[in-house]
C-alpha cells in the first residue's frame, strides 16, 4: 500500500467548505498578499467563466465563497491560504503546542530560525492540544506542518496515526 504525499492542495480538499472558506477569508484579508491574490483571482475568473478584473472588484467575503469552492488549488496558493488561515484564527492552538514542545515563539509564531522539534516531547504536545482544542482544527494544524515542512516535523506522522 503506498501513501500519497501530503501536499497543500490535497490537505486544502480535505477541509470542509467551512474551513476553505474561513481560510480564504483569511487570504484575501491579508494585505501581504498581492501576487498570490491576483493569482488566485486569475483562477476563480477562469473557473467561473468571469473577468479577472471583476473578481479582483469584489468584496472579500465573495472572493472567499468563490476561492472557497475551488477544490484543486495550486500548492502555492494552498499553503498560503493554510498559513493565513493559522495566523488569523488558530494562534491559541499554535502557542499551546509550542509551549508544550518548548520552543520559543511569540504569539505562535517560532522565534528562531532551524528550529529541531524534540521527537520525545511530540506525543505529549499533541495529546495536549487534543484535550484543549477541536479534533479537526487539530488534525488540519499538524497536517499543515507536515506540508510545509515535513523534514522538520517528520515526527508528527507516528503521533497522527
Amino acid at each position: 500500500m503506498t501513501t500519497e504525499t501530503l501536499t497543500p492542495s490535497r490537505l486544502w480538499k480535505q477541509l470542509t467548505l467551512d474551513q476553505r472558506t474561513r481560510a480564504a477569508h483569511a487570504f484575501w484579508s491579508d494585505e501581504e498578499a498581492t501576487d498570490d491574490q491576483v493569482q488566485a483571482a486569475f483562477l476563480i475568473a477562469q473557473q467561473k467563466k468571469f473577468r479577472p478584473k471583476t473578481v479582483i472588484g469584489l468584496d472579500v467575503d465573495r472572493k472567499s465563497r468563490h476561492l472557497a469552492t475551488i477544490g484543486s488549488l495550486p500548492d502555492q496558493l494552498a499553503a498560503r491560504a493554510l498559513i493565513l488561515y493559522h495566523l488569523a484564527e488558530q494562534r491559541p492552538m499554535m502557542g499551546a503546542f509550542l509551549d508544550a514542545r518548548g520552543i520559543a515563539h511569540e504569539n505562535g509564531l517560532i522565534q528562531e530560525e532551524n528550529v529541531k522539534p524534540d521527537a520525545a516531547k511530540i506525543a505529549e504536545a499533541v495529546k495536549k492540544i487534543s484535550a484543549e482544542f477541536p479534533a479537526d482544527a487539530v488534525r488540519t494544524y499538524l497536517d499543515t506542518l507536515l506540508c510545509q515542512d515535513p523534514e522538520t516535523w517528520a515526527s508528527l506522522r507516528e503521533v497522527k496515526n
